[in-house]
């Protein structure tokens, strides 16, 4: 009978502990800083984006001419999500198109 509170207890006690279990940030891509967005320019070389933005996510061998910067962060518990999508496009080696936050699908 003294053994039933016992395993009462242990069983709220590990119910409540179940509850408090640490969940790491998921941070995945590049992370793009809103002011190394703003320097980017068209006539901009190869060499100066990547000092930017760093290597491309998604360096496409189909697409020589193209660089993905995705950035996906989900916060622990609370489940906040933030997600970038910014495409370079370049002719000549020299950027000729922006695209800055696309839309990522929403079920990531």
């Amino acid at each position: 009978m003294q053994k039933l509170p016992a395993v009462i207890l242990v069983a709220a006690l590990l119910t409540v502990i179940s509850g408090c279990v640490f969940r790491a940030n998921i941070s995945q891509g590049n992370l793009i800083e809103q002011d190394d967005l703003d320097q980017i320019e068209v006539g901009m070389t190869r060499k100066q984006i990547r000092f930017l933005l760093g290597t491309p996510m998604i360096d496409d061998p189909f697409h020589k001419n193209r660089w993905d910067y995705i950035y996906y962060l989900k916060v622990g518990r609370k489940g906040t999500v933030a997600k970038r999508w910014v495409s370079v496009i370049f002719a000549d080696d020299k950027v000729d198109e922006i695209y800055k936050d696309l839309e990522l699908d929403p079920d990531l």
